[in-house]
């Protein structure tokens, strides 16, 4: 039976977080449950949320954002399809080709620990105490870098995490995905494997997410739960009979998603032109047309980012 730790936030209350009249789980050895991650067990994109401290302590060079913030823009502008979508990811991840993957793992434990922990929607968290409560497994399903989804399945106490996985050789990022983002269909065939592996009964097990393009994975499962859901996945949970549970309130409902065709791409965009223009203006030596054309493409992306974004 999986135990809680000592540490165990003594804040997360039921009734506080609004989840008292829940059915509470069984022990079940074969059953488990499934969380994404942005916006369901996180307020925003982890990913962002992650960038903007790398940022912070200036990872990233100031052409390397102005490069991404540009091809942000240009897709924004004509749309996405999943090869997209794909692409997107990949160059989001591009940022760490050539860091030692320890480097990395170090400083986004730093960052969870500064900037994201307090990000965590205490409500999901709370729905997945019951789960380890009860005794079973809990994982992180979510298309955001595995080793990012670890770090927050670490830091909460929760079984895995399974999450889009960027190559490394020698211990080295190279900048390539391995196989596919965990998005779609394919969160829906990790979940298979993984039930597969470890003698999970889906139909004993359970699902939440705050997004339509979840619907596989939720599909998938006995009991399926929309968290903070976006307008499609509301109307696809009351059609099916689903439950609902949305920890958001007032103007901070209005906002908090992040349109799925754009990602980790948007959100990591939006910082990247963001920090681009401020860095043009505050450095002589770059030309002013250059500024302006990193000011144009930080608006334009920043427009994205503060429609759809916390």
């Amino acid at each position: 039976m999986a135990e809680l730790p000592a540490e165990a936030d003594p804040t997360i209350e039921l009734t506080a977080e609004g989840v008292d009249d829940v059915v509470r789980p069984t022990p079940d050895p074969t059953a488990a449950a499934f969380f994404d991650v942005d916006n369901t067990m996180m307020i925003g994109a982890s990913i962002y949320h992650f960038a903007k401290g790398l940022a912070a302590r200036d990872f990233f060079t100031w052409r390397d954002l102005t490069t991404f913030a540009a091809r942000q823009v240009r897709l924004r502008l004509r749309g996405e399809s999943h090869g997209d979508m794909h692409s997107t990811r990949e160059s989001a991840l591009a940022f760490v080709a050539g860091k030692k993957v320890d480097e990395v793992r170090v400083l986004g434990e730093e960052i969870y620990d500064e900037s994201m922990s307090d990000k965590i929607w205490r409500g999901t968290q709370a729905l997945a105490r019951l789960h380890l409560e009860a005794g079973q497994r809990v994982w992180l399903v979510t298309a955001t870098p595995v080793e990012l989804a670890t770090i927050i399945a670490d830091r909460l106490s929760l079984t895995g995490a399974l999450g889009t996985v960027a190559e490394s050789e020698a211990g080295v990022y190279t900048g390539r995905l391995v196989g596919d983002v965990l998005h779609g269909e394919a969160k829906a065939a990790a979940v298979r494997s993984l039930a597969a592996r470890e003698g999970l009964d889906l139909t004993h097990c359970s699902a939440y997410s705050d997004s339509i393009n979840d619907l596989p994975m939720l599909s998938l499962v006995g009991r399926a739960v929309a968290v903070n859901p976006d307008t499609a996945l509301r109307a696809e949970a009351k059609r099916r009979g689903w439950e609902i549970r949305d920890f958001r309130t007032g103007r901070k409902a209005a906002r908090i998603g992040i349109p799925t065709a754009l990602g980790v791409g948007a959100a990591a965009g939006g910082l990247a032109a963001g920090i681009a223009v401020r860095r043009a203006q505050a450095q002589p030596s770059v030309p002013a047309r250059a500024a302006r054309t990193a000011g144009r493409a930080g608006s334009s992306v920043g427009q994205v980012f503060r429609r759809f974004a916390l």
